[in-house]
């Protein structure tokens, strides 16, 4: 790291962290979820999982003190770190000493990223070049910024996430553990966990223990379903009843009749007693297309 980021010593990230938090007069701020990273070996698995090049663009959500960032500048051609705290976003201008860094202080959620690396970035060609995203994720935000990329029209190649460890467990579930998050995440990308975070890695330490994930996003879903509404909401109706059979759930959470329903399924080639958790994509997708040619 540069001389103005570590300020001239070969201080740990931990004593790193306190002192630019003195030096601003900052605090972690419970409210938005803060919890600094200060172990350097997750800070370098972060790194690796994203394969970084000089020619990739980054979008770093919730940067922080800038130590990710740094090392994220040095890797990539250029970096776009959105930070919603309002003083942090001013210390890291003041920090990091990057010219291929950008910092934006806005709500991610609000941002659009074909609209960021149409305005922030050096010039792009007629179809945005592919970027990636690397973001340590507040717990409470993560499924909503899951989504906000996933589903964006400009969709990244991968992401690499610091999320809550059971969440990621969740994301990553296979047939007999899924969900609607994981069916979610799974019909944009592949994901995978890279490696297990204890909460001593932060400062202040949250009270429960983080994973790094990587998603690698898929040009085009697996599964074909035209309307991609409707088929979240038919699987958002299949976990209505967790843990029953799939007819029971379904037929709750769609509210029809539970003949109708069973002969839904049975006609997607599903047993109706089965439970939703165990569900393949491509069998969600055979059953929403069946309800939608009912719809047509």
């Amino acid at each position: 790291m540069s001389d103005r980021l570590t300020g001239g010593s070969p201080e740990s990230l931990p004593a790193r962290t306190k002192k630019w938090l003195r030096r601003f007069d900052l605090k972690a701020r419970k409210g938005l979820g803060q919890h600094f990273l200060v172990d350097e070996g997750v800070l370098e698995a972060i790194v690796t999982a994203a394969d970084l090049h000089p020619t990739d663009t980054v979008i770093e959500v919730g940067p922080g003190l800038g130590v990710l960032t740094a090392e994220l500048a040095k890797r990539a051609g250029w970096v776009i770190a959105i930070e919603l705290d309002n003083r942090l976003a001013e210390a890291l201008r003041k920090i990091l000493p990057y010219d291929n860094v950008v910092i934006i202080n806005e709500d991610v959620l609000g941002t659009d990223p074909r609209a960021i690396l149409e305005g922030q970035a050096p010039p792009f060609p007629e179809s945005i070049r592919p970027y990636k995203v690397v973001a340590n994720l507040p717990y409470y935000i993560t499924s909503p910024v899951l989504r906000h990329f996933l589903e964006a029209s400009v969709k990244p190649e991968v992401m690499i996430v610091m999320v809550q460890q059971e969440v990621a467990e969740a994301i990553a579930a296979g047939p007999g553990q899924r969900s609607v998050l994981s069916i979610a995440v799974q019909y944009y990308g592949k994901p995978g966990i890279i490696t297990r975070v204890p909460a001593a890695a932060f400062y202040p330490p949250p009270e429960v223990d983080s994973a790094v994930m990587r998603i690698d996003v898929y040009r085009r879903p697996p599964v074909e379903v035209g309307d991609e509404a409707g088929f979240f909401g038919l699987v958002r109706a299949g976990f209505a009843a967790a843990r029953k059979q799939a007819v029971n759930s379904l037929a709750q959470g769609l509210r029809r009749p539970k003949s109708e329903v069973a002969a839904l399924l049975e006609k997607a080639g599903i047993d109706p007693r089965r439970r939703a958790e165990t569900f393949t994509l491509e069998e969600w997708a055979a059953l929403w297309r069946l309800v939608r040619e009912e719809k047509e």
